[in-house]
């Protein structure tokens, strides 16, 4: 089975993140696949709306496959391939939405907070808890786009003291639209937001999004030494820690480089 599920319908794509194995986690080939496959819908017009999910109920998508980064020579380069990925899907001219069904962190948080709209099960559970994980840093982008959806409390709290935001709280903040108590339900309100777009004018659709795009480069652009930051981050030993930790199945000891 692909790790990527695509189905095309009545001017829907459904994109189902495939590896409940693993939480859905995101590898490389798959990322890969996503960037052209953001390529090809921009510029099919058949297609009005795009919505991604995860398999198993257990998680919309939990992070990246830790592995890939062992084998990763510039990490940061890589980072900034996997945030050209992002942005592909949050310039795309249809409307997106994210039906999140249980744990929604990290790179699945960051995929979830490009698309326009996002529900979620109330058993769902958002955050970036990578400072007791990895020891890594978000890319700006990734970390203002997350404010701007979930709020700056929110966003510090994910980050700051590592805790996962349940989606009665992400739906009273505004980041969710929906929450809804059970599988059935998520698709059943996806279905009715789909039918809703579907019905719209793809004209008012798209210059709205177009302005909220122009919006989101003067507020979300990375400060000119970012790649220098993010770079003291990956090649420190915090990260070194968090990855050797991850793969051997141990708690991280952070703090001593």
């Amino acid at each position: 089975m692909s790790d990527l599920l695509i189905e095309r319908r009545d001017g829907v794509l459904d994109i189902t993140f495939n590896r409940p194995h693993r939480r859905n986690a995101f590898t490389r080939a798959m990322y890969g696949e996503l960037r052209q496959l953001w390529t090809d819908t921009a510029a099919d017009p058949a297609v009005r709306v795009v919505v991604l999910r995860g398999a198993g109920g257990q998680a919309f998508a939990a992070g990246n496959e830790i592995s890939d980064f062992v084998e990763t020579e510039d990490v940061v380069e890589y980072e900034t391939w996997i945030r050209e990925m992002l942005d592909g899907l949050f310039t795309l001219p249809q409307v997106t939405i994210a039906a999140v069904d249980g744990v929604c962190v990290g790179g699945g948080l960051a995929v979830a907070t490009s698309c326009d709209l996002r529900v979620a099960t109330v058993a769902s559970r958002f955050g970036y808890p990578i400072a007791r994980t990895l020891g890594n840093a978000l890319s700006s982008p990734v970390l203002y786009r997350c404010a701007a959806v979930f709020g700056e409390s929110l966003t510090r709290e994910m980050l700051l003291a590592s805790r996962l935001v349940g989606a009665d709280r992400a739906y009273a903040a505004g980041a969710v639209l929906a929450c809804v108590d059970d599988r059935e339900a998520l698709d059943a309100e996806v279905a009715g937001l789909v039918d809703g777009i579907r019905r719209a004018s793809p004209v008012t659709l798209r210059v709205t999004k177009e302005q909220l795009r122009a919006r989101a480069l003067v507020t979300e652009t990375a400060p000119p030494d970012e790649e220098q930051l993010l770079r003291e981050v990956y090649g420190g030993p915090d990260f070194a820690e968090g990855v050797r930790a991850f793969l051997a199945k141990e708690k991280p000891s952070f703090g001593k480089g």
